[in-house]
Parts: C-alpha cells; structure tokens; sequence
C-alpha cells in the first residue's frame, strides 16, 4: 500500500511539473505573437512615411518578427521594439 501511495504522490508532483511548462510556453508564444503584431505595425509605418528604414528589423513578413522573438528572451525583444520606435520618431528630421 504504502508503494502505491507514493507512486500516486510522485505522479501528481511530475504531472504538476509538466503543466508548470506550458503555461511559461504558452505566455512566451503569446508575447512573441504581440511582438510581431507591433513588429509589423512599426515596418509598416515605416513603409507608410516612406523613412526608407531597411534590413531585417524592417521586413514586412510577421512570421520572421515572431521565429526572431522565439530565438531571444524577453528583454531583447523589448529593446528591439524600442530601438525601432526611435528609428521611426526620428525618421523625417
């Protein structure tokens, strides 16, 4: 009895575990999507007030901004996000 109990234990702790890894996957797969969303928003209006911005940071393709977001943690994405905005606000001086 007493190996039952414990097999039962150890099988709620590692199902526990394994749920605990979806949920940062799930929010990581949600912000990368917001990311690419904004990504594409700023590529656009780049494209809109013709600044002539260009490389990959620019590209019109939201899968690309979302696989990039995927490969880096959250503080990259968030500065990349910044630095474009910067690129835009002075686009036009």
């Amino acid at each position: 009895m007493r190996g039952m109990v414990r097999t039962a234990t150890m099988m709620a702790v590692a199902m526990s575990f394994s749920s605990m890894a979806v949920v940062p996957l799930a929010i990581a797969q949600e912000n990368c999507a917001n990311y690419g969303y904004l990504a594409l928003k700023q590529a656009r209006e780049n494209e809109r007030r013709k600044c002539g911005l260009q490389g990959p940071r620019w590209t019109l393709d939201m899968r690309a901004h979302v696989a990039w977001c995927a490969t880096v943690g959250p503080q990259e994405w968030k500065t990349e996000l910044r630095e474009r905005a910067k690129a835009l606000e002075n686009c036009g001086r």
